[in-house]
C-alpha cells in the first residue's frame, strides 16, 4: 500500500516525484504503466559537475560538510525517469558487526574499512546485543540525523549496507572459525543468529527514524513510500543447501518481511544452489545478480536473468543508453529494474522516450 496523497513528500531536486512514485509501487507489485521502471541518471544540463563524497566520508565526524557536498553533487546531476535523489552514509561493510562488539578498522589508504573478529568462544560472548551507547552506533545514528536535516525538501536520505544475519557471524568470528563451528559447534550458532535476527528490526527503525526515512530509498537505490531496502548474505557463498536452510534462509525471511519488499544482493555463481529457495521467498522482490569478479559479464547472464522473472521476480539491471535495448528485447518490461546511466540529459530523455514507445 502507498502512501496517501496528503502524505506525500516533495523533493526539489526530483520535481516529478510522485510520477515516480506511480512506477516504483506499479513495479512492486509487477505491474507496469508505460514503460518498465528504469531510474537514469545524467550530468544536468548546464550546469558545472561536482564530486560526491569520497567512500566511508564522514569517519572523522565532519556530517555536516559531507551533507552538503552530497547535497552539492546531487544538484548537477539529472534525476530521471524513476531514479530518486537520495545518499546512502557508510563507514564499510562490517558496520553491522561493529555495532554489536567489533572493533573497527580502516585500510591506510581509506579505501575500505573491516570488524577486527571479536569472538573466540560463542558462550563467553552470549547473548549478542545491539549496545545502545556503542560509539559508531551513535556516530551512525547522528550521521543520518545531519544529512536528514541539510537535505530536507531536497533528497532523501538512503538506508545502510546492512551486512547482518550470518554475514555478522563471519566478521564477528572470520571466516575459518565461523565454517569449523558449523560443524562443531551448530547449537551455539542457533542462538548466536538468534540474537543477531533479533536486532534487525531495532536496527532498521532507529535508522530509518534518524535520517527522517518517510520516504525510504534502499542501499542499492529502490524506492518505496514506506519501506524497503536492500538485503544479503554474502557468507551463503561458503555453505551448501543444508546449512543456508538452517541459518541463513529463515534470517533472510525474517528481514524480507519486516521490510514488506525488497531487492536481495545475489553476488557470484557459488551462490546459486540456494537461488531456488530465495526465489520462494515472497517479499524478495527483486534479485540483483552480481556475477562475480573473473566470471563473464552481466549481459552473458540472459538466461539466468530469464530464469528469476520466470519464477516471479523482477531483476535489476545495470545498463547504459546503448545496451538497454538488448536488454528490452529479451526482458519482461514488468520484471526488470533498470539503472542506467547517459552521457548528457538529452540522451537520458530519449531512453525514457525511446522505451515508451517500445513497450
Amino acid at each position: 500500500m502507498g502512501a496517501n496523497q496528503t502524505d506525500r513528500i516533495e523533493l526539489a531536486l526530483k520535481p516529478d516525484l510522485a510520477d515516480a512514485e506511480a512506477h516504483w509501487l506499479a513495479f512492486w507489485e509487477h505491474e507496469i504503466i508505460d514503460r518498465p521502471l528504469c531510474a537514469i541518471r545524467s550530468p544536468k544540463d548546464g550546469v558545472a559537475g561536482v564530486a560526491g563524497p569520497p567512500y566511508m566520508a564522514g569517519r572523522a565526524g565532519d556530517y555536516r560538510a559531507v551533507a552538503e557536498q552530497a547535497l552539492a553533487a546531487a544538484e548537477t546531476i539529472f534525476w530521471g525517469g524513476d531514479a530518486v535523489p537520495c545518499y546512502s552514509p557508510s563507514f564499510g561493510p562490517d558496520l553491522y558487526a561493529v555495532w554489536l562488539g567489533c572493533e573497527l578498522e580502516f585500510g591506510d589508504v581509506e579505501r575500505t574499512s573491516w570488524a577486527v573478529p571479536c569472538v573466540e568462544d560463542w558462550l563467553a560472548n552470549s547473548p549478542i546485543v545491539l549496545d545502545p551507547d556503542n560509539p559508531w552506533w551513535r556516530k551512525t545514528l547522528a550521521f543520518c540525523a545531519v544529512l536528514a536535516e541539510t537535505f530536507a525538501g531536497k533528497m532523501l536520505v538512503s538506508h545502510l549496507d546492512l551486512h547482518g544475519n550470518m554475514d555478522a557471524l563471519l566478521a564477528m568470528r572470520g571466516a575459518v572459525g565461523l565454517c569449523m563451528d558449523l560443524m562443531d559447534v551448530p547449537e551455539l550458532i542457533d542462538q548466536a543468529m538468534a540474537d543477531v535476527r533479533a536486532t534487525y528490526a531495532t536496527v532498521d527503525l532507529a535508522v530509518r527514524e534518524a535520517g527522517n526515512m518517510t520516504a525510504a530509498c534502499g542501499r542499492i537505490p529502490v524506492y518505496h513510500p514506506e519501506r524497503t531496502n536492500t538485503i544479503q548474505c554474502d557468507f551463503a557463498a561458503l555453505i551448501g543447501p543444508e546449512h543456508f536452510r538452517r541459518w541463513a534462509l529463515p534470517a533472510l525471511e525474517e528481514e524480507a518481511a519486516h521490510l514488506g519488499r525488497c531487492i536481495m544482493h545475489y553476488d557470484g555463481p557459488e551462490m546459486l544452489v540456494h537461488l531456488d529457495d530465495v526465489l520462494a521467498v515472497p517479499e524478495i522482490t527483486c534479485i540483483q545478480w552480481q556475477p562475480g569478479a573473473g566470471n563473464k559479464p552481466f549481459i552473458e547472464w540472459m538466461d539466468l536473468l530469464k530464469r528469476i522473472q520466470a519464477a516471479g521476480k523482477a531483476v535489476y539491471v545495470p545498463c547504459n543508453t546503448t545496451n538497454i535495448r538488448v536488454y528490452h528485447r529479451e526482458l519482461d518490461p514488468a520484471l526488470v529494474y533498470y539503472q542506467c546511466g547517459a552521457p548528457t540529459q538529452q540522451a537520458a530523455e530519449e531512453a525514457l522516450a525511446w522505451l515508451k514507445r517500445n513497450t
